[in-house]
């Protein structure tokens, strides 16, 4: 893990898209704020944590049912 030390105002940047700028450190909390392009996802962990665990319980687990798996194949040819 990279340890930073920023103050307010200050940015950090992440390859050739990616600011994170500290807007304030004040009350115990550090407020930031993120510039990056809208097709890359941000999310608190708490948030991302969450997604993941929906989308793991969203795939099927049941195990595949080999006839029907073959009928499938000789459908498809």
């Amino acid at each position: 893990m990279l340890v930073l030390t920023r103050k307010s105002g200050q940015s950090i940047r992440i390859s050739n898209n990616i600011v994170i700028t500290v807007l304030d450190n004040s009350s115990g909390q550090v407020k930031l704020g993120v510039t990056a392009p809208s097709n890359i996802p941000i999310h608190r962990e708490e948030i991302y944590d969450r997604i993941r665990t929906e989308n793991r319980s969203a795939v099927v687990t049941d195990a595949i049912n080999p006839t029907m798996l073959n009928d499938l194949v000789k459908s498809i040819k």
